[in-house]
């Protein structure tokens, strides 16, 4: 079943339309948001909740508008890409899950291989857990 998105201005807080183009990943990873709050410039240490070639979410503090740019700065490399805001989810102990979609494709900004688009989850090898037999 394919995920969806819409475009930030089309549908309410937390509501998804539009097919996904990449597959997210699940991982936290550590990120620093950088960008303006007015005049104000402003920077966060954060981590993503998850990922893709097309940006991130994370749990931020400061708060942000949709379609607000910003920039996303990977602290391994130090490599920064230019983002918007397009999604603004719940608030957990003090943050907000904010969704981030990079001005262009990037999937090597996070340093990882992304699995095929073709990978099914539920077809993954699991752990088998071995039972002893009584001996006889």
């Amino acid at each position: 079943m394919a995920e969806t998105k819409a475009p930030a201005s089309a549908l309410p807080e937390g509501v998804y339309g539009e097919k996904r183009r990449t597959q997210r990943v699940r991982i936290t990873m550590p990120v620093i948001v950088r960008g303006k709050n007015g005049e104000q410039p402003f920077e966060e240490e954060a981590s993503t909740i998850s990922m893709n070639a097309n940006g991130c979410m994370v749990l931020l503090v400061m708060p942000v508008k949709r379609a607000q740019h910003v920039s996303i700065v990977n602290p391994k490399t130090a490599e920064e890409l230019p983002c918007s805001v397009v999604y603004l989810g719940k608030k957990v102990d003090g943050k907000t899950e904010v969704g981030f979609e990079f001005s262009e494709p990037s999937p090597l900004f996070w340093r990882i291989a992304f699995p095929p688009e073709d990978w099914d989850p539920s077809e993954r090898k699991l752990p088998t857990t071995h039972v002893q037999r009584p001996r006889r």
